[in-house]
């Protein structure tokens, strides 16, 4: 009887023993918070399509991909000289015109660009402000689509 409560409690520890290094191995996912509601993204598609009808729209690239037809470079806006580039742009510009931010590099949710100059923006008071909605990246969700670039 004592031998096979033992057993239990040594299958028990070394269960456990391994849920805890198996676990410790595992790198954890962490998401970054969304300063940009749902209606505030665009399309590939409704993008390209704007583009397609000329319509006036401003299309910044704030990352390390290549441009959307259109867009100005402004490089990544991880960095600070970058954002500041932006932040010169958002102090001269219209704060009601169609404002396009993209970067592509990499699935959004882990981009470094993306978040920085959407909340500059923002706070700069911009109404009409999207951000190409890029679940993946630049190459999987426009080019590949067809979608024009430079």
């Amino acid at each position: 009887m004592v031998f096979k409560y033992l057993s239990l409690l040594f299958s028990i520890l070394l269960i456990t023993f391994f849920a805890l290094t198996t676990s410790a191995q595992v790198s954890k996912v962490h998401f970054q918070a969304n300063p940009w509601k749902a209606g505030q993204l665009i399309s590939p598609e409704d993008l390209a399509n704007l583009i397609g009808a000329k319509e006036q729209v401003k299309i910044y690239n704030i990352g390390v991909v290549e441009d959307i037809k259109g867009a100005v470079n402004l490089g990544p806006a991880s960095d600070q000289a970058n954002l500041e580039k932006l932040q010169k742009i958002a102090e001269l510009g219209n704060k009601n015109e169609l404002i396009i931010i993209y970067c592509g590099c990499c699935p959004m949710d882990k981009c470094p660009n993306i978040r920085p100059a959407f909340k500059l923006l923002s706070a700069s008071k911009f109404t009409n402000v999207r951000l190409l909605d890029l679940p993946v990246n630049l190459k999987v969700d426009w080019i590949d689509k067809g979608y024009p670039v430079k």
